[in-house]
């Protein structure tokens, strides 16, 4: 081969090179953001869950309040 298509197929290996190792660095970041956006989504049903068992038991006992005296 050439010198000049060496040197053309070099820079072709590096850019090769450069792109998997960012590849790679998005694929971990993507995990990373997944695990994080499973566990808020889990820890949003907990949530919701409690919020609506409080509600259910502020119903079954709720009286009226009575209006403050200045009414």
């Amino acid at each position: 081969m050439s010198n000049d298509i060496q040197q053309r197929l070099d820079d072709l290996e590096a850019h090769l090179t450069h792109q998997d190792a960012t590849i790679q660095d998005l694929n971990e970041v993507t995990l990373q953001q997944w695990n994080e956006i499973k566990a808020l989504t889990e820890k949003l049903a907990r949530l919701e869950t409690k919020i609506q068992a409080a509600e259910e038991a502020g119903d079954a006992g709720a009286t009226p309040e009575p209006p403050p005296p200045h009414y």
